[in-house]
C-alpha cells in the first residue's frame, strides 16, 4: 500500500501556514524548508490525514471539520478538530466529549478552517 507523507507547518511569529518541502535532522533539531530552511522549535508541524474533503482539499492534523448532514451512523452533524489518536484519525468535537472517525464512506466531510488561523469555528462561531 502507497500512501503519502506530507506535513504543513503554522509559523506563529509570522502568522503563516505553509507546505513543507523537506525535513533535515540535524544534531537533535529538525529543520523544514519551504522558501529556506527553519528550526521547529518555531514551527508547528503538522501531518496530511490522507484523504481530501468533499471540495478535494487536502485534511491536515489541526483542521477544522464540519460533518455532512447526511450523516448515516454518525451521530448529529459536528464541527471539530481533526487530530491522530492511538493510530487513527479522528474528528474531535471542541468540548472533547466527542470523536468520530475522519474517513467514511457514507458522509461528507468539509474543511472550514484550521485551529490556528480560525479557533473561533470550533466555538460555533462564524
Amino acid at each position: 500500500m502507497k500512501r503519502e507523507i506530507k506535513f504543513r507547518a503554522w509559523q506563529p511569529q509570522g502568522k503563516r501556514m505553509f507546505e513543507v518541502g523537506d525535513i533535515d535532522f540535524i544534531k537533535e533539531e529538525v529543520m523544514l524548508c519551504h522558501w529556506g530552511w527553519e528550526s521547529s522549535n518555531d514551527i508547528d508541524l503538522m501531518q496530511y490525514a490522507g484523504r481530501e474533503d468533499k471540495n478535494k482539499r487536502q485534511i491536515c492534523e489541526g483542521d477544522i471539520v464540519r460533518t455532512g448532514t447526511d450523516n448515516i451512523g454518525d451521530p448529529e452533524p459536528m464541527i471539530g478538530q481533526v487530530i491522530m489518536r492511538e493510530g487513527s484519525w479522528l474528528i474531535e468535537n471542541e468540548k472533547k466529549q466527542e470523536a468520530i472517525d475522519l474517513f467514511s464512506e457514507i458522509t461528507s466531510r468539509e474543511v472550514i478552517g484550521n485551529i490556528f488561523e480560525d479557533k473561533q469555528l470550533l466555538e460555533g462561531k462564524q
